[in-house]
């Protein structure tokens, strides 16, 4: 029993004369970047132009105030230790006020209770997630 297929064969000579000069054509006219090189304005203007970046940041419940949040239980989570805190919103009122943003209640509900702890202020504490 064969490994290969009855229809194949290999490429002529000719052939792989044929293949190998067309390598140095396939070759892009413009480098690509450089992994230390800064990216074109082109992209970020792209990135600031989606739709979806602006969507993302203005119905985020983590810039509002407590008591403009609909929900009665709110949740933020960690992104490095994966822990979640949850409050209920009548509490969390109650601890912080109706004034107080929910991104700094929910940062202050996680370092409160956080367990990364190395004395270096850029690496302590937890990496709120709200939702």
């Amino acid at each position: 029993m064969t490994d290969h297929p009855a229809s194949w064969r290999m490429p002529s000579r000719t052939q792989m004369d044929q293949m190998a000069a067309a390598v140095g054509r396939n070759v892009p006219a413009k480098p690509g970047l450089a992994p230390e090189a800064d990216l074109p304005l082109e992209y970020w203007q792209a990135l600031l132009d989606d739709p979806r970046a602006e969507a993302r940041s203005a119905s985020s419940e983590a810039t509002l105030r407590l008591d403009q949040i609909p929900k009665h239980l709110l949740r933020v989570g960690c992104r490095r230790c994966a822990r979640i805190v949850e409050i209920q919103k009548v509490d969390a009122v109650r601890l912080y006020g109706r004034q107080a943003l929910w991104k700094d209640v929910g940062r202050r509900l996680l370092d409160n209770t956080c367990t990364h702890r190395t004395g270096r202020l850029e690496e302590d504490g937890c990496w709120p997630a709200f939702e």
